[in-house]
């Protein structure tokens, strides 16, 4: 796969053109060459290869840089310090908050974002010339309009504003940006991306092209914006349209993430890999595997661990959340490994993600975005927002959540008193807690960290634990202030394009 910087290209677009094969799904095909804009957008085809170009950015991002950024800035996870290997520090300022703007896993987030977004605007410059049925035209442009403000939903929350980009890049001389947009005035058109993707969208999709988006996840990332900006009303407008389509809780919680219910009836939109694929496979599992387990954690004898593992391992922080009895704990975790001489390692690892080997090196898990219990607990958190009712239908929907986990009830009063709630502060904390253990490691704590105002008062105690219980942290880790809630813009993006720095 091909990326290129939306600074330095002229007019050409750079895809992975994709072909159907034997496989019943839309990420099952090969790469071909790169064809210019303006030569290739000759039928529906060509447009449909495109816009599969563009899920392919995604899933690029999906293997590091969504994970790095999304919950290994959070206290949910953090690193396991490699003495042997220091080629990957970068990772570990990241977590640390050290990460500097000439950082190349900054530059490689920031890339792919906008990698994905010129794909879009390709795609949506070029489909009204191109004869196609009307109904896939607004197939095609929703699902382009959708993963442009999936981008840009990414950048806003962890750059601020950025340059909005809605054109194609065809001449040196439209390189340039207008410099940074407000951070309003990206999440204006994230928001008209989203409506306008919502009603172009199918509700489903046959079995051929499952795991492409849908009005359902339109819907579900609007209300998820809209949460960010603290617009509950709103969201809840968008999540009541989700309630109405065809999603459900998978009744067994470990049963969601097996590679074989891929795209069941709870998820909303995930991130594609296909493990039979060369090229296309996920490897989470190798990642979250510590670096000194061998092949015991990954059952892969064939690949050597090192550097590039013992990563997103979750902190004691995380591993003390769950309640006694818990069912979703040991299907997201393991706190240990033995090793081949039967010794304990107490070294904690993320399982959610490890379903064995496809081959060597590949796994075949994708990446949940949206799950339909994300959809409820937001629900319940827009709930609140309006109004604490106790026993009211906030929460239902919490302890219907709870319920699958294998966990009692939270009521108004309840004579347990860790499990009473009897306020609106107490039911946003019991929000918050149940996003955690329910969708841990799959990149909700920061953004819920920091959307609840919660971030740097949690992570100054998680800094605090980190120092004190890990090796060779550098001077100043860990100190977050409200400049750090947002990651300095890539060095060479500031000087290429004459932006301005985030204050540090």
């Amino acid at each position: 796969m091909k990326n290129y910087s939306t600074y330095i290209v002229t007019g050409v677009f750079l895809i992975s053109l994709v072909i159907s094969g034997c496989k019943k799904d839309f990420l099952d095909q090969t790469p071909e060459a790169s064809i210019a804009g303006t030569n290739f957008y000759k039928t529906e085809g060509d447009i449909r290869q495109a816009v599969n170009g563009a899920y392919s950015s995604i899933s690029d991002m999906g293997r590091v840089s969504y994970w790095l950024f999304g919950e290994m800035r959070s206290d949910n996870t953090t690193y396991q310090y490699n003495p042997s290997d220091r080629g990957y520090e970068q990772r570990e300022f990241i977590d640390e908050f050290l990460v500097g703007a000439t950082a190349e896993p900054l530059q490689l987030y920031w890339q792919q974002n906008y990698t994905a977004i010129a794909r879009c605007n390709e795609i949506l410059t070029r489909i009204g010339e191109v004869p196609m049925a009307e109904v896939m035209k607004n197939q095609y442009s929703g699902e382009a309009t959708f993963l442009r403000a999936f981008n840009y939903f990414n950048l806003v929350r962890q750059f601020g504003g950025v340059p909005l980009r809605l054109l194609p890049t065809q001449s040196p001389e439209d390189a340039r940006s207008k410099g940074r947009a407000s951070v309003d005035e990206v999440y204006t058109q994230i928001i008209a991306d989203l409506n306008a993707s919502a009603t172009s969208l199918p509700v489903k999709y046959g079995s051929t092209d499952a795991g492409r988006a849908t009005q359902g996840a339109a819907l579900s990332l609007l209300a998820k914006v809209y949460m960010t900006q603290k617009k509950f009303s709103e969201a809840l407008v968008a999540l009541r349209k989700v309630q109405t389509l065809d999603y459900s809780l998978i009744p067994v919680y470990n049963d969601i993430f097996l590679p074989s219910s891929k795209n069941n009836s709870e998820s909303v939109f995930e991130i594609q890999y296909l493990g039979a694929q060369p090229g296309l496979e996920s490897n989470f599992m190798y990642q979250f595997a510590p670096w000194n387990s061998g092949s015991i954690v990954t059952g892969d004898p064939g690949t050597t661990l090192g550097g590039g593992n013992g990563w997103n391992i979750p902190t004691q922080d995380m591993i003390s959340a769950y309640e006694a009895g818990d069912l979703r704990k040991d299907v997201s975790l393991a706190t240990s490994f033995t090793d081949l001489t039967g010794k304990v390692i107490n070294i904690p690892y993320v399982k959610k993600y490890n379903h064995g080997i496809v081959d060597r090196g590949r796994t075949n898990d994708n990446f949940p975005v949206i799950r339909y219990a994300d959809v409820l607990l937001m629900i319940a958190e827009c709930l609140n927002e309006q109004g604490f009712a106790a026993g009211g239908e906030a929460f239902t929907l919490l302890n219907q959540i709870r319920t699958r986990a294998g966990l009692p009830a939270k009521t108004a009063g309840n004579a347990v008193a860790a499990l009473s709630v009897d306020s609106q502060q107490a039911f946003r904390d019991a929000i918050l807690q149940e996003r955690r253990v329910e969708l841990a490691f799959e990149n909700h704590r920061w953004y819920d960290l920091v959307r609840s105002g919660k971030a740097e008062t949690l992570m100054a105690a998680h800094g605090q634990y980190e120092i004190a219980n890990k090796p060779n942290i550098p001077s100043g880790s860990y100190i977050l202030n409200t400049n750090k809630l947002l990651l300095p813009l890539p060095q060479r993006e500031v000087n290429l394009d004459n932006l301005t720095q985030n204050p540090q």
